[in-house]
């Protein structure tokens, strides 16, 4: 249950990215929000190394990504 709960946390942000580069437009989102929920999930990746746990490491390194994503194409759109 674990594994799946963290594959969907993963990939949450997938939708929005997507969207985000379709639209070429990303006004409404908030850095600020995304930038705490980035520094949220570098927060579990670590605790996953501590532990060590690697679904909890894979899972938050690949939301981690996408979540960076999403902050550098909604700097780049902003811009735009």
């Amino acid at each position: 249950m674990g594994i799946v709960a963290g594959t969907f946390t993963s990939v949450s942000m997938l939708p929005q990215l997507i969207r985000i580069i379709k639209e070429k437009s990303a006004g409404n989102l908030s850095l600020l929000t995304l930038g705490v929920l980035l520094t949220g999930l570098c927060l579990w990746v670590a605790y996953g190394a501590v532990k060590p746990d690697v679904p909890v490491i894979i899972t938050n390194a690949v939301a981690s990504v996408i979540t960076l994503l999403t902050i550098i194409f909604t700097i780049i759109y902003r811009k735009s």
